[in-house]
């Protein structure tokens, strides 16, 4: 019985779907400054390169994180990630970041990229426990306070020989 419930318990990650945008929104607009629209990310559901996943903490629950990548040629470039503020500390955007990883080694993905406020300390702790590193600096890139953004890389293969 101890094995159902832990089995139950373990965090879902899905594609999402339209009945989950109004979970989506009230974490873009807990988690962002400058949050997405209801039509970008409507938008977003409809590009063959665009990769969004939510996060439930079981099976049934709301979503209450979500990841949205891109997938071009053998690079995953990451946009969003969030984790709603009621439930953060608990794994979920480790959780995610690990499935983005897994989906790009299954991909034969070389770089997973992604940009981060240079104020995110936590989430660039995140990313440096995946191997992320930082390469570079966007300045003024968050257009709402001019706060600059820092590139990070993760590099999984080696290019292929020619």
């Amino acid at each position: 019985m101890a094995a159902i419930r832990e089995r139950e318990s373990q965090p879902v990650v899905l594609p999402m779907t339209l009945p989950d945008l109004d979970d989506i929104m009230a974490i873009e607009r807990e988690s962002f400054s400058a949050p997405w629209s209801r039509g970008v990310f409507r938008e977003e559901m409809t590009r063959d390169w665009a990769y969004l996943r939510v996060l439930r903490p079981s099976a049934g629950a709301p979503a209450v994180a979500f990841v949205n990548f891109w997938l071009v040629r053998d690079e995953i470039h990451i946009l969003n990630i969030a984790v709603h503020p009621k439930y953060r500390r608990r794994g979920h955007a480790s959780h995610l970041l690990g499935y983005v990883c897994d989906f790009a080694v299954a991909r034969s993905v070389r770089y997973i990229t992604l940009e981060v406020r240079r104020s995110n300390l936590g989430a660039i702790q995140l990313y440096k426990s995946f191997d992320f590193r930082p390469i570079g600096i966007r300045p003024n890139y968050y257009v709402e306070d001019r706060e600059d953004a820092v590139v990070m890389l993760r590099t999984l293969g080696e290019p292929p020989s020619e």
